[in-house]
């Protein structure tokens, strides 16, 4: 486990090589803090990240994730930065066992695609047509990607959750990847949002590694659960 918080970590997951980029991250340590669904979405509502994640044990990986407006059994981003700060073998959300690995540059878990909520994954025919993608109007999920060089796996993507809750474009979505590579079926490379990258690659046995690198980028002081 990395160093102990008795707050609130604030991590960036799949940031590039140059530790910028990567989506952010908030992790509650100690879960008990914020007994109860309603306190959890609160907190996370309150913090306005993408997802927040709540560890209900630490030893175990037992884990908890909220997005500002709903509770998700199983989120990528989420799963790799908590894999990375609570420095364990197997996570486990509500979907199942999440099995991790650790290399040095990239924190990897291994997942299943059937886990991933339904995403439009929209395919263009360069990248320049992503770049230039406006913001749709709430009410579906997209995953606009182009091939920046499809020999390499190298691909330009962003996301665009459409919920409603304040989130517009997703900086990196280790979900959406794991639905693209399951449909491409080879290894990828994804540089999604301002400059986020994400690594796939499909396994022998129906599931998919997804990588990043992960930092720690600060410690907010965690307010009193509501009573």
């Amino acid at each position: 486990m990395k160093t102990p918080s008795g707050g609130i970590d604030v991590l960036r997951v799949f940031s590039g090589p140059d530790r910028r980029h990567g989506n952010a991250l908030g992790v509650v340590r100690d879960g008990a803090r914020f007994p109860g669904r309603a306190a959890r979405q609160a907190l996370a509502a309150e913090l306005g990240f993408s997802e927040t994640v709540f560890v209900d044990d630490p030893e175990r990986g037992t884990v908890d994730i909220y997005t500002p407006g709903l509770r998700l059994p199983f989120a990528g981003h989420p799963l790799v930065g908590v894999a990375w700060l609570l420095d364990v073998e197997v996570l486990e959300p509500e979907v199942g066992e999440v099995f991790v690995r650790d290399d040095g540059e990239f924190t990897w878990i291994t997942v299943r695609a059937e886990w991933a909520p339904p995403r439009s994954l929209r395919e263009y025919a360069l990248p320049a047509e992503v770049d230039a993608l406006e913001v749709p109007e709430p009410g579906e999920w997209v995953y606009a990607w182009a091939w920046q060089d499809e020999a390499a796996g190298r691909i330009r993507a962003r996301a665009f959750p459409g919920r409603g809750d304040g989130i517009e474009e997703d900086e990196a979505t280790g979900a959406a990847a794991l639905l693209l590579t399951q449909r491409l079926g080879r290894a990828l490379h994804i540089t999604q949002g301002r400059g986020s990258q994400i690594l796939t690659a499909p396994g022998p046995d129906g599931t998919v590694e997804i990588g990043g690198r992960v930092h720690l980028e600060a410690v907010l002081d965690a307010p009193a659960p509501a009573r």
